[in-house]
């Protein structure tokens, strides 16, 4: 039985010669009037085929097309008018519309008409299902990073196209994310997996010596260079090379480095050769970028060489719903060489990881799992294994001070919007706790019941 959903007049339904068709085709019938009705119906139950009586029903405020399209599945759209002009019809066909008819229409051309857009629907499905199912097995390739929410389903389909791609990519995100493990993914699913993934971590040089670590150098190029080495460009050959925390490293290296990007060719410090190197790179820091631009972190003509591609990779406040599956990533990796083998963790415990902020993000966790696991002598970790600290927190987490968005504004800029956040947030909660009494919550305040209305009403907080 095929589902169709009628948007229009349901009289249509009942014309001698349609509901010929319906008997053959065994069609059962769900009718919206408008395209809001419409839209709630597909989204909650999407139907095989929608029939669409008049060609402004389409064009409205609630977008057939686009809705169907989210759907999950191919929905054929078929078009009955008897008005629209041929310009009209060539329009709906451009915008997604499966087929144009004109009334009075012929009870048997009607019948091949929906019998085609049925088996059109049945290929596009199975489609769809080819493509999705591929997409889900190179997920599957993605090694070390756990996840179940949203944002995290995204960024692992964009690992997947990025790999496919010889772009550089620019990773930001906070510490101890996973800005390494989301590179090395990038390298392993690429075409040059088979050759060397070359992490440097740009903070952990001075100038002086980064220079080297870099183009390499020869002997005698400087004191204590006793026999020549590579750099790291030249160890990456036909691989990646992997810049972690590219903000960190001196402006004036940030230039010889450019130019070996847009040239594709190192010198070795005392060296008078040329070497050419083909040579993929991904860059990441824990900055905004576009802010390390401002204050001159990172060289504009630099950062749009690099920025290729960004990927922005989200704290762990901002994927709380993986929490429960990072726990159990870490209990399992670490259960091998752990004394005590630890089966999970408790609902009270669980709970105040969930509402904790994590500001060392997924590091943290990892480290903390891994220091409870070491000291336990139980099975299960309990609220009471956690750290005073977090546990204190948790009456704590709606009152988080500053917020690192604001560093992509100015001072004065994010002084500005820290502080109307803070009102909304003060008035608003004070209110709520004097159960909607303004001379109560005033008095609290210490600012009179002027003052509180005009702030009530300058925030446009609800009363």
């Amino acid at each position: 039985m095929q589902n169709v959903l009628l948007i229009g007049d349901s009289k249509f339904l009942f014309q001698e010669e349609y509901s010929k068709i319906n008997n053959d085709l065994d069609m059962h019938y769900i009718v919206a009037n408008n395209g809001k009705d419409a839209a709630e119906i597909i989204k909650v139950s999407p139907p095989d085929i929608i029939l669409i009586e008049g060609i402004d029903t389409v064009i409205d405020d609630y977008d057939i097309l686009k809705i169907s399209q989210k759907s999950g599945s191919y929905i054929p759209i078929i078009l009955f008018t008897e008005k629209a002009s041929v310009e009209d019809a060539v329009n709906a066909i451009k915008s997604g519309v499966y087929d144009y008819i004109h009334k009075p229409f012929n009870p048997e051309k009607l019948k091949k008409n929906f019998q085609k857009a049925i088996k059109y629907k049945e290929g596009k499905d199975a489609e769809l299902k080819e493509v999705t199912h591929k997409e889900f097995q190179d997920e599957l390739k993605i090694r070390g990073i756990v996840y179940e929410s949203s944002i995290m389903r995204q960024l692992a389909k964009n690992i997947v196209k990025l790999a496919k791609s010889n772009a550089n990519v620019f990773i930001f995100g906070e510490s101890g994310t996973g800005k390494e493990l989301v590179a090395r993914n990038i390298h392993n699913l690429s075409s040059r997996s088979k050759y060397p993934f070359i992490p440097l971590d740009c903070v952990s040089f001075p100038a002086t010596l980064l220079e080297g670590e870099l183009f390499g150098f020869e002997r005698g190029a400087f004191t204590g260079a006793v026999k020549s080495k590579p750099g790291v460009f030249e160890l990456a050959e036909n691989g990646t090379l992997f810049l972690d925390e590219i903000t960190e490293m001196d402006y004036h290296m940030q230039a010889k480095l450019l130019r070996v990007l847009q040239e594709r060719k190192v010198r070795r410090l005392g060296g008078k050769e040329f070497i050419e190197v083909n040579v993929r790179i991904i860059s990441a820091t824990n900055r905004d970028p576009e802010q390390a631009v401002k204050v001159q972190k990172l060289r504009e003509d630099l950062y749009y060489r690099l920025n290729v591609v960004p990927v922005y990779l989200p704290p762990l406040k901002e994927r709380k719903e993986d929490i429960p599956l990072l726990v159990h990533h870490f209990i399992s990796k670490y259960n091998p060489t752990s004394a005590i083998q630890i089966k999970g963790i408790d609902n009270d415990a669980l709970k105040c990881l969930m509402e904790y902020y994590w500001p060392g993000n997924i590091r943290e966790l990892e480290n903390l799992i891994h220091r409870i696991m070491s000291l336990s002598d139980h099975d299960t970790i309990e609220i009471d294994d956690l750290p005073n600290h977090l546990k204190e927190y948790k009456y704590e987490s709606e009152h988080e001070i500053f917020d690192e968005s604001l560093l992509k504004h100015s001072y004065h800029e994010a002084k500005k919007k820290w502080m109307e956040r803070f009102n909304i947030e003060y008035f608003t909660k004070l209110l709520k706790r004097n159960n909607g009494n303004i001379t109560k919550a005033a008095k609290k305040s210490g600012v009179s019941r002027k003052t509180f209305y005009r702030m009530l009403d300058e925030y446009d907080i609800d009363r």
